[in-house]
């Protein structure tokens, strides 16, 4: 117990914890919470889910990628360095995004809402990539896996904060209200990435001409994946990343339209959902992190990957049963939480020891990318699949999502490549 609270003590993770925060806190304001908000406006549950599209920015974000993992921003980079500069640059974007939010009304102009959301998913995105490559690159290999724990968990209280404190303060105060205090809440992440340290890291010779500055920052970055793997092995590693997570996105959007029309107040989403729930994603993150560190990365991502098939089924039983019932409620979102905590840590322990340190952002940003555009994709129809075939099924449906990632897993796993990127990582 000792040694396990000093390692979650040092600096590096404090701040991993402080940055994952930042990370989560515009994720949930332009998707489940928003969602809350728009159900009370009446918009319909079909709009609900198009609007989900934004976070398409999300997973485009290795098309930009290159620029912030190879080129350092004028004057602002030369005070807080290449990946701080970047993140500060996201963060301010966030910040001007939720506050122009706050003074939008869905009933009155949807598209409003809409372009403001997609400013704050872009700089959030933006954020990310610079984020995913600090984390990577100011720790060693044998702690990326408490690096990714300390994020998951700076996530999932960014995620407490984002909806249960959002919607908690929606019931009292208005959503106007709410958006503008998240956005002076997701201003506190400025100030961490002011004070934490640059890390070190390897870059690429410097090119001497134009075309070869766009090879070595582009092209290269995706041509030394597969150098490194393999072709066929990084087909299977990109397969398998792009359909792990389908369940979580493609049921995350309906959430809270479905807890609302089981009959739920915001309170007690804010409550029960969003504020005991947080107890049990930590348990999951820890456990993620105790997961891959003792039973390894396969064995790790088999559970999660069962632990959400699940989470999915309770929900269906649940909807099914059709009873508003807080114990009832209680119950699935500690599974949920659990779940997701386990397979999101195990996820991003994997991924991390599959980028080259000369192209960190680029690298992990492909990946990252690769694992979220399927099930966004997906959650944008979402709203559609409820009006058609009812919460019930629709749940079976997004527990059914997660058997090609496990497939994938077993192909990867039979075929001894999970040890060999072990060894090589």
């Amino acid at each position: 117990m000792i040694i396990f609270s000093s390692f979650f003590l040092k600096p590096r993770i404090i701040s991993m914890f402080a940055l994952g925060f930042s990370a989560g806190l515009p994720f949930m304001l332009v998707f489940s919470t928003l969602s809350a908000w728009l159900t009370q406006s009446g918009i319909k549950r079909a709009t609900i889910g198009m609007l989900a599209w934004v976070g398409i920015a999300y997973s485009l974000k290795f098309l930009w990628s290159p620029i912030v993992d190879q080129y350092r921003l004028p004057f602002i980079g030369k005070l807080l360095g290449q990946r701080r500069s970047w993140i500060f640059i996201g963060q301010c974007g966030i910040v001007f995004g939720l506050i122009n939010i706050s003074f939008s009304d869905p009933a009155v102009s949807i598209l409003r809402v809409a372009t403001f959301s997609l400013v704050v998913a872009f700089f959030s995105a933006t954020q990310d990539i610079a984020l995913d490559a600090w984390r990577i690159e100011s720790a060693p290999p044998e702690m990326q896996g408490g690096m990714a724990a300390a994020y998951q968990l700076g996530y999932r209280v960014a995620i407490a904060a984002a909806s249960a404190g959002a919607l908690w303060l929606a019931a009292d105060y208005g959503w106007a209200t709410t958006y503008a205090l998240m956005a002076v809440l997701a201003s506190t992440g400025i100030i961490t990435t002011i004070v934490v340290a640059e890390p070190l890291r390897i870059l690429p010779s410097i090119p001497r001409r134009v075309g070869e500055s766009f090879f070595d920052a582009v092209v290269n970055p995706f041509f030394d994946f597969f150098r490194r793997h393999g072709l066929v092995l990084g087909i299977l590693i990109f397969s398998f990343i792009s359909t792990y997570r389908l369940s979580d996105y493609a049921m995350g959007v309906m959430a809270n339209p479905f807890y609302l029309d089981m009959g739920f107040t915001l309170k007690q989403v804010a409550t029960v959902v969003k504020g005991y729930g947080v107890i049990m994603s930590v348990v999951g993150i820890v456990v993620g992190g105790a997961a891959v560190a003792h039973l390894g990365q396969t064995k790790s991502l088999v559970l999660g990957g069962f632990l959400v098939i699940i989470s999915n089924l309770s929900f269906a039983l649940f909807a099914a049963l059709g009873q508003p019932s807080i114990t009832g409620l209680a119950l699935i979102i500690s599974l949920d939480n659990l779940a997701l905590g386990v397979h999101g840590t195990a996820l991003i322990s994997f991924m991390s020891t599959l980028t080259n340190v000369k192209y960190t952002a680029t690298q992990y940003a492909l990946l990252s990318s690769l694992y979220a555009l399927p099930g966004k994709l997906l959650m944008g129809t979402s709203g559609f699949v409820v009006e058609g075939v009812g919460y019930s099924s629709f749940f079976i449906y997004t527990a059914i999502l997660s058997f090609p990632g496990l497939v994938l897993l077993w192909i990867l796993a039979k075929r001894g490549h999970l040890k060999h990127l072990s060894k090589s990582s």
